[in-house]
């Protein structure tokens, strides 16, 4: 699942595209509302953000004759979608931070310990704004001692467990199935 949802590489794509991207910019925007009044960077980054937010609802939801039954459906299980994995990197955000706090560490000195130079950078890590990499990730694991699953999703989109499905299926192997914890998210 794609939790790791980089604001930036999304405005730079220019657009949204789809329900679920909706929604993460949405939940994007209420972090960004909050770090806005300690840097210009992200008050920017909400600007634009907010601009592909506007864009977006205008084309998609402005015309109540064109809302279908489905779109709703959509709209709402991508609401779901998305604060899953809200709540995923908040609570890895929260066990980070009793873990440094224990170890009478910053979250700027773990920046220092993962190699990144720039304090901004390392807040946009922790608050979900940028992803951090499988490395760091692990790092951390083995630093703090922080369980891997805390750290790493290990859900599956809707679109990742199709695809197993059908590449099962193409296979003709029914004896291989996605376990009960990677179906965290179907409907």
């Amino acid at each position: 699942m794609k939790t790791n949802f980089d604001i930036e590489k999304f405005i730079e794509s220019g657009s949204i595209n789809n329900e679920l991207d909706l929604e993460r910019a949405i939940i994007a925007d209420r972090k960004l509302r909050l770090l806005s009044k300690e840097s210009v960077h992200f008050k920017n980054l909400r600007k634009k953000l907010r601009d592909l937010i506007e864009v977006y609802e205008n084309k998609e939801w402005s015309n109540l004759d064109n809302l279908t039954d489905e779109k709703v459906i959509e709209s709402d299980k991508s609401e779901i979608i998305a604060e899953r994995e809200r709540v995923f990197l908040e609570n890895r955000k929260q066990q980070i931070r009793k873990k440094l706090k224990a170890l009478d560490l910053t979250q700027e000195n773990l920046g220092h310990i993962l190699g990144h130079k720039s304090k901004t950078h390392m807040s946009e890590l922790m608050n979900g704004i940028k992803p951090f990499t499988l490395k760091d990730l692990i790092i951390i694991n083995r630093l703090l001692k922080i369980d891997i699953k805390e750290l790493i999703p290990i859900f599956l989109s809707r679109e990742d467990q199709i695809k197993v499905k059908s590449a099962v299926i193409e296979l003709n192997k029914p004896q291989i199935k996605l376990e009960k914890a990677d179906l965290l998210f179907s409907f």
